[in-house]
């Protein structure tokens, strides 16, 4: 969402939508979307916490290619470190899809476990050191269509 990028960017929200404007060229169909209402409500009902209430003009949503080109137009600093965070992301997502991919095809249960465990590589590699751990132990379960992968982390005793 644009505002959500807004906030990756450090910059406030009318800036990226001005950026997107004044490059019409760089934003092709398929680069971004723009919310109708009912998606917009739906998101709305959905999700609680956000400052959606306050939007009085419907949101555009960004695809992975939208928010390269607008890497191209935002220069700063912290501008960069976010694009290179965003395609890092990517990078990972689309590994992981490829080992999900790979798992569903295969019968052989050491390949599985092979793939299972590089999976959990890239989910944790993905969540970094961010994860609060809390007590001694905070696990993290993802589920996805063909398989759970779940990663734990673990206090280490002092």
């Amino acid at each position: 969402m644009d505002s959500d990028v807004a906030e990756l960017y450090g910059v406030e929200t009318k800036e990226i939508n001005q950026a997107v404007k004044n490059n019409p060229e760089k934003f092709p169909e398929g680069y971004i979307f723009q919310i109708d209402n009912k998606e917009f409500n739906n998101l709305r009902s959905k999700i609680l916490t956000t400052n959606l209430a306050k939007t009085r003009t419907l949101p555009k949503a960004f695809t992975e290619k939208g928010l390269y080109m607008l890497a191209t137009i935002l220069k700063s600093p912290r501008a960069t470190q976010t694009t290179i965070a965003i395609v890092e992301a990517f990078t990972k997502i689309r590994e992981l899809s490829r080992v999900v991919s790979q798992l569903s095809e295969t019968k052989d249960e050491p390949t599985q476990k092979s793939l299972m465990q590089k999976g959990g590589e890239i989910i944790a590699d993905f969540l970094g050191n961010e994860l609060e751990v809390t007590d001694t132990e905070t696990t993290l379960e993802i589920n996805l269509a063909l398989m759970k992968f779940k990663h734990t982390v673990r206090q280490k005793k002092k």
